[in-house]
Parts: C-alpha cells; structure tokens; sequence
C-alpha cells in the first residue's frame, strides 16, 4: 500500500490541533475567576483573529458575493461553540463537558456514514463517551445547565465541521480561519466587556490571554483548517473522538484526578474507534 503524506499530514494535524486546545482550556480556566468564562472566550477570539490577520492578511484575498454567506456562518459556529462551551465549563468538569460536546461531531459522522464499517467505528465512539459520563441518578449528578450548554457547543461544532469545509474550499486555510475568527470576535468582544468591564484590560490579565488565543484557537484552528481540506467530514469528526480521551489523560497527569477501570475502557473505545475510521478511510482512498 502506496504512502500517502497528505492523509498522514492531515492526521497529524488534527492530533496536533487536539493537544494545543487541552492545554489552552487548562490556561483558560485561571482566567474564569478574574474575567469569567464570557470575558475569557472575547479575549480568545480577539487576540487569535489579530494574530491570524497579521499572519495571514485575509483582506487580499476575501470573499465575494454568496461565498460571505459560508464564512459568516462558519464564524458564527465558531464563536458560539467557544462561549458556550466555557460557560458550560464553569458548571460541569472540564472532560465530561468536552464528552457532551461530542454530539455535535458524532451527528456528523453517523449522517455522513456509506458504510457498514463506519457505522461500527461510530457506536464505538458513542459507548467509549457514555461510559466516561457519570451517574446522572447520583448525588453528584451534573449541572443541567452546564449539559445543555455543552450540548449547544456540540450543536455548533457540527456547524464548524460543516461550513467549515464549504468556507474552506473558497480560500487557503489560514485565510478562511482568520475571516471566520473575525466574524466571531465582531460580537464575543462585546459580549466580553459587556460582561467583564474594565477587568478585561488589565494587565493581569492580557498575557493570559494572549497565551489562550494562541493555543486554543489561532494555532489548533489553523491545522483544523488543513485536515478539513484533506479529510471527508466523517473522517475528520470520528478522529475528532480522540479528544475526550486527551482530555482525561490531561487530567491524570496535569491534575492527579485517578482514572476507574471504567474510564480506561472508555478510552479504548474512543482511540479504537478513531483508528478504526482512519485505517478505513485510507483504505478506501488507496483502492
């Protein structure tokens, strides 16, 4: 079987892409009690649509006519699913929130699905997140609140994935990412200092975030971009999968939160699956 460097690059794009938002999110959450999770997300999407603009200079190349539509609406899903998934956060753990976002990127991958196969890899992601949520009967059963704002990010991750893909194939990759960054940040910024006033300049403050919107989003969504272009969309959202299992790894090492028999498995289960839909999408693509 012929070696094929754009498949590989684009899944190291996306593993790549996955490590520097669970870092990010880390970094993120020292900013919640200064500036809250609103104020945290404008300063993000901010700072990483002024780095991707001076790196990128996307005003040589916009877009015209109709094709606004695509990354005003790509713009939209990214900013909605950055706000809401903070806020959902603030209320529940930060791996059971990344699991419940899931469903945006699992609904892709099940409506995109040719083959049997597929189908397989998909009820395999869908077990591995079950088993890491916990009891909702319990004592300690999750925020509802923080649930459904996580389920609204995953909504809006599906957006992402979708639009993301017809933005893209107007420009480079970069150049999409910048634009929809800037559409996003034409309304989190005030919402951010609607929320966190003056708080949100303070100097305390800024190298925080500066550090946020590099890892969380000018630097994962650029190799997002370039996945999206090289990747089927059910493809890149099972792979996708892998980050709840990053997530709880994060936790194990950065946060001593010990994992149960159960979680393990649970990750199996997701890293299984994501293999599973890469191996058969190269597959597919050599035959």
């Amino acid at each position: 079987m012929p070696f094929n460097k754009t498949f590989f690059l684009a899944i190291a794009s996306v593993v790549m892409a996955m490590l520097t938002i669970q870092s990010g999110a880390s970094l993120a959450k020292q900013l919640f009690p200064l500036i809250g999770p609103t104020g945290t997300t404008g300063l993000r999407i901010g700072f990483s649509a002024l780095m991707l603009w001076l790196v990128f200079r996307p005003w040589r190349h916009l877009p015209v006519g109709r094709n606004w539509r695509a990354v005003f609406i790509y713009g939209v899903c990214l900013g909605g699913m950055n706000l809401l998934f903070y806020l959902a956060i603030a209320r529940i753990p930060l791996g059971i929130g990344v699991a419940l976002e899931f469903t945006g990127p699992l609904a892709v991958a099940l409506f995109s699905s040719r083959k049997r196969s597929d189908l397989l890899w998909v009820a395999l992601t869908i077990a591995g997140i079950v088993l890491l949520l916990p009891d909702m009967r319990s004592a300690d059963a999750l925020d509802p609140v923080g649930v459904a704002l996580a389920l609204g990010a995953g909504a809006c991750w599906a957006g992402y994935i979708l639009f993301g893909q017809r933005a893209g194939s107007l420009a480079s990759g970069g150049v999409t990412v910048a634009l929809g960054m800037a559409v996003a940040a034409s309304f989190l910024l005030p919402l951010g200092l609607f929320s966190a006033g003056q708080s949100l300049l303070s100097w305390q403050v800024i190298p925080l975030a500066i550090g946020v919107a590099a890892l969380s989003s000018a630097i994962p969504y650029s190799l997002e971009m370039v996945a999206l272009k090289k990747l089927p969309a059910q493809t890149f959202s099972v792979l996708m999968s892998l980050e709840p299992a990053i997530a709880a790894l994060a936790g194990f090492l950065f946060l001593a939160e010990l994992l149960s028999l159960t979680q393990w498995l649970a990750i199996l289960l997701v890293i299984s699956a994501s293999l599973g839909s890469t191996l058969s999408s190269k597959s597919a693509a050599a035959s």
